[in-house]
């Protein structure tokens, strides 16, 4: 596989995984790699840490990348793509912004360009991360493929059509900080038990990744698995009970349905 150069617009802490990812998997060596962000301390920081190159301009990122990856806000990018539009010519363009597909990513820049985009998660930084691209891509099959190696080396891979990237964005991109909460509500409970909370927290994240360990590994339903931790009249069919009294379901769905909905709005600004 052809050893493309990378031109990174960001250098926030996605960034820094991808690129740290990349060189550790060995798909590409520090040196083809260059960085830019406006807050040139972060350049400078990643440059020190990871030994790529710290870039001061988007003109210099442009000229010196054979595709630029747009590792920026969805708060910022459209003021990106129009500094970019000037420089990119035929470039491929990687974006993980959440809210702005491909297509809208096109009319900014040129609906000649080749654009592909994608929504990774922070698990990425730990090497499990779940990244959805958007689906038709128009990169080219080698530049596809590099991207594809790059982010199948942080974690799982899929694919999703535009219309379902809202949904994927509600639920893998943002579903970390639920998880979080869940597991930071899981230790809580353990320390109100009387657990100490370093040994709580342990206990709840190593429950979380060994259940969702199980659903990847055995292909069973969710479901399914978890009738089979509820012994009759025990302990955790209780708890069962309880969370489904007071909706834990219902609370979880609708919270990201809304996230879905923030997302399209994003979409429109």
């Amino acid at each position: 596989m052809k050893p493309y150069t990378l031109g990174f617009v960001g250098a926030g802490n996605m960034a820094q995984a991808i690129i740290n990812g990349a060189i550790k998997a060995t798909i590409a060596q520090a040196k083809q790699i260059h960085v830019y962000d406006v807050d040139e301390a972060k350049t400078k920081g990643i440059a020190q840490n990871l030994g790529v190159h710290n870039v001061r301009s988007i003109a210099a990122l442009c000229e010196s990348s054979d595709i630029v990856v747009l590792a920026v806000k969805p708060n910022v990018i459209a003021a990106v793509l129009e500094d970019i539009k000037i420089y990119i010519g035929s470039k491929p363009v990687v974006s993980i912004a959440a809210g702005w597909s491909a297509d809208m990513i096109a009319q900014i820049i040129g609906t000649d360009k080749c654009v592909c985009r994608l929504m990774p998660n922070t698990p990425l930084m730990v090497g499990e991360g779940m990244s959805v691209f958007e689906i038709p891509c128009s990169l080219p099959k080698e530049e596809m493929a590099f991207i594809e190696h790059i982010f199948s080396s942080l974690g799982a891979i899929a694919y999703a059509p535009q219309k379902a990237m809202d949904a994927v964005t509600a639920v893998s991109g943002s579903g970390p900080a639920y998880v979080f909460m869940f597991i930071e509500a899981l230790s809580d409970a353990g320390v109100l038990c009387g657990l100490p909370r370093e040994q709580a927290t342990l206990l709840a994240a190593q429950t979380v990744m060994g259940a969702a360990k199980m659903v990847l590994e055995t292909g069973s339903h969710p479901g399914v698995l978890k009738d089979a931790v509820c012994s009759p009249g025990g302990t955790t069919i209780e708890a069962v009970k309880s969370l489904e009294h007071d909706g834990f379901r219902g609370t979880v769905i609708k919270a990201v349905e809304k996230s879905a909905k923030k997302s399209k709005m994003l979409s429109q600004i």
